[in-house]
């Protein structure tokens, strides 16, 4: 079977034409095809011909142009859909070994830190999901300097990695960050954040919840991490690996690593109900506030992949 593309959803504005640059690299790290895919809100019956025939989309047009005046890739194709983007985008991760967004589109407010579309993919979209935040971010690099590097410019992918998840051994970001710095020849910092006092239940024994020390829960800790990590090591014995335990909040600490990183890994839990919000409070921080890509994996990815092998 043919390699899924690398897909990026644009719409002519700066921060689609940055996350279509991140977009081409990751399909020449990968070898694979890169499509580039445009959404209309609507369309006429002659744009709709016009599409069809692979003509008529003014932002292709122009995208077209700078990806030919770019290194080569090894396939490229254009596709102008029509619909709701909220909905089309998130869509195409059935069909998308990656999909890419920039943080914000032509539409909303410009204060806004995070776009609903980039939003809906993160939550929803069946592959990895990478948005691309605009360089002004606070902290960020210059818009001259901008460019997110691609290649990677300080040779780190960052994981966030919960050490108390009993899920923890079966992770699809800790596969996807490890495949990554792979890729990139890079160093993979693993972040592995707790709070400290532990948050118990209301109705959990006091005296019970606290007979643990601090050291030994770490101790505890720092075993599992190690032994979540072993197996990803193995599987890439070339990855540089830097394991820490922090007693910090977990988005804080990811957004502070995000200032000297290419990239930050985050995952997205299966939810045990049909209902309530897909996003947890760590990947949705980061979301908002790191100053370099972000890639959030649903969890259900490799078991997805490996029902179909």
């Amino acid at each position: 079977m043919d390699r899924m593309p690398v897909i990026v959803g644009v719409d002519g504005s700066p921060d689609s034409e940055r996350a279509l640059h991140w977009a081409a690299e990751a399909a020449r790290l990968r070898s694979a095809p890169l499509q580039v895919v445009h959404v209309w809100p609507y369309v006429t019956s002659a744009r709709a011909a016009d599409a069809e025939a692979g003509t008529g989309d003014p932002v292709l047009e122009e995208l077209r142009a700078q990806l030919a005046a770019g290194p080569e890739l090894p396939e490229v194709e254009f596709r102008s859909l029509s619909g709701l983007t909220d909905v089309i985008l998130p869509g195409l991760g059935d069909q998308a070994e990656l999909l890419v967004l920039g943080s914000r589109g032509r539409g909303g407010f410009a204060s806004l830190l995070l776009g609903s579309n980039s939003m809906a993919c993160a939550a929803h979209s069946s592959s990895p999901v990478v948005v691309v935040p605009r360089p002004d971010r606070s902290g960020g690099p210059s818009e001259e300097g901008d460019e997110a590097r691609p290649g990677g410019a300080h040779g780190r992918v960052v994981l966030g990695v919960d050490p108390t998840s009993e899920e923890a051994g079966e992770s699809s970001a800790i596969d996807f960050a490890f495949q990554e710095a792979a890729r990139r020849g890079a160093v993979l910092q693993v972040v592995a954040a707790y709070m400290w006092p532990m948050a118990v239940p209301v109705a959990f024994d006091y005296i019970a919840a606290y007979d643990t020390t601090q050291q030994e829960y770490e101790d505890a800790l720092v075993k599992q991490v190690s032994q979540v990590l072993a197996r990803y090591r193995e599987r890439y014995p070339d990855v540089a690996v830097e394991a820490e335990l922090r007693p910090a909040d977990a988005a804080g600490q990811l957004v502070e690593e995000s200032a000297r990183s290419d990239l930050v890994v985050v995952g997205r839990h299966r939810r045990k109900l049909p209902i309530g919000r897909r996003l947890g409070s760590v990947a949705h921080a980061v979301l908002l506030h790191a100053l370099c890509p972000i890639a959030v994996v649903p969890e259900a990815a490799r078991e997805e992949a490996e029902a179909a092998e």
